[in-house]
Parts: structure tokens; sequence; C-alpha cells
């Protein structure tokens, strides 16, 4: 048993891939430990940069702004996810594959196109604000971009189809009868949703606050271009850095706590949420 065992795990096909697996993950690891040592060795060796995290303002002013948004940004995505993602599971295939179209067309488009698009959508003269003046909604132009909200309404829009087929993943392989029981004994489906529906589905939700959290603390084009440099992110701040200042050291200290803290969600979410039973379960 020991020997097939050692077989299957090192047989012809393993072995095949194992040069390119070999390869990247050097590549890989070399990069990170380039970067792990240009934070500590950049402009002199020691912990320098890592204590400006307790002492300069703006680094933690950016940290508080990317948490900050990215809490918000994640509620409401999953929420807007969650809707669509019942929706699809409840609906003639017909109807799915409508909504899986919408889903995926809205997901091909480069993020660059859609942000722009939100920009003339959302610009002082653009054409929410002009639908609110002609509606007499509003008496003065909304200011929503170059701002938290509007860098909100953006990655909103750009992560919703990541919240959205996890959670329909985890939503279509509810039995339905389940709620039918419920109903039977006595349970309205206000109260058969919320405790047998949404706690059976709890997996799903975890998997797309985490895949959509990660996906949020990394992002760059879409701050940049909503923000208008007046709101600025971790991966923004560590661009300026690279580029303008040329503090290689504190940005690469920036890159490595990003780093540190997406390992950290997803090791948090794997064992406080049994996200890997979920993930292995998805195909």
């Amino acid at each position: 048993m020991k020997a097939s065992a050692h077989r299957s795990l090192f047989g012809p096909p393993q072995l095949l891939v194992l040069p390119a697996v070999l390869l990247i993950g050097g590549l890989y690891l070399f990069a990170l430990l380039r970067v792990l040592w240009l934070s500590l060795s950049d402009p002199s060796f020691g912990l320098g940069n890592y204590r400006l995290l307790l002492s300069d303002a703006t680094i933690q002013r950016v940290i508080w702004t990317t948490v900050w948004i990215c809490v918000v940004a994640t509620v409401i995505t999953v929420v807007i996810g969650y809707v669509i993602a019942y929706a699809m599971a409840h609906v003639r295939s017909r109807e799915r594959r409508v909504i899986l179209l919408c889903i995926m067309l809205s997901f091909w488009l480069s993020v660059l196109v859609r942000t722009f698009a939100w920009v003339m959508l959302l610009r002082r003269n653009g054409v929410v604000n002009e639908l609110f003046l002609s509606l007499g909604l509003i008496s003065l132009p909304l200011t929503m971009i170059y701002n938290n909200a509007g860098v909100i309404i953006g990655m909103v829009h750009v992560m919703v189809p990541l919240a959205t087929l996890p959670i329909y993943a985890n939503l279509s392989a509810i039995d339905p009868s389940l709620m039918n029981a419920a109903r039977g004994l006595g349970c309205g489906p206000t109260k058969s949703f919320l405790y047998v529906y949404l706690p059976l589905s709890k997996e799903g939700i975890a998997a797309a606050t985490v895949l959509v959290f990660v996906f949020s603390l990394g992002f760059y084009i879409t701050p940049a271009i909503l923000g208008g440099g007046k709101v600025l992110m971790i991966a923004e701040y560590i661009e300026f850095q690279f580029h303008e200042t040329l503090r290689w050291g504190v940005a690469a200290m920036m890159a490595t706590l990003l780093l540190i803290a997406v390992l950290l969600v997803l090791a948090l979410a794997a064992r406080v949420t049994g996200l890997q039973r979920f993930t292995a379960r998805t195909p």
C-alpha cells in the first residue's frame, strides 16, 4: 500500500510537471524574498521601514482608508451577489442563462473600461446627476467621484461577479425540500429563510467574502481613477513610492504588509469558516 501511494504521488505525470512547478515556484519565491530583503535593507538594514507603521501618519491613514473601503465594498458586494445568486437559483433555466450571461459579460469587460464608464456616469455633469436634476430629486449636482463613495461604487461593480458565482455554486446545492419541510412545520417564508436557507448558504457567503476582500485589498486602477488622487489606497501608495519618491524600501514594506494581510485573511477564513471544505466540493 505504501509503495502504491509512493507511485501515485511521484509517478510519471507528476514528474512531467515538476520542472515547471519548480521553475515557477522558484521565480515567485525569489521575487518575494527580494521584496522582503528590499524592505529590510533600503535605505539601511534594519526595521526602520516597519517602524513607520507606528510613526508615520500618512501610512496609517492609507492603511485605515484601504481597510475601511475594502470592508464596506465587500459587504455591499456580497449582499448584491447573494441577491443575484438567489434569483439564479430560483428561476427557470432560460432566465438563469440570461443572468449568467450578463454576469459574465460584466466580468469579461476590461476593468479600465468599466471604471471610465463610471466616470462618465457619476461626474457632476454626468448621466446620474442629469437624471436626478431632471426629476427634481436634487437642486445641485452631487459629488459622486473623486471621493470614497465613487471608489466603493466602482469596486462593487467590478467585484459583483466574483461574489455571485461562489454563492450560486453553494445555493444550487441546497435541497429545496428542506424549505418545504420548514414551512410544513409552521415556519413562514421569512423564518424558513433565516433559520434554514441562510445557515446552509454560509459557506458560499464566506467564500465570496474572502475572495472579494482579498481582491479589493490590491485594487489599483479603480481607486486611482475614481479617487482622483484624493482617495489613496495601499496599491496606489506603493506605486507612488516606487516611481515618484523612489522610497523603494517603504514601497517594499507596504507590499510585504499587503501580502501578510492576504495570507492572514486566508488562513483565518480557512480555520474559522471551513473554507477548505467548501473549495474542495466546488468543481
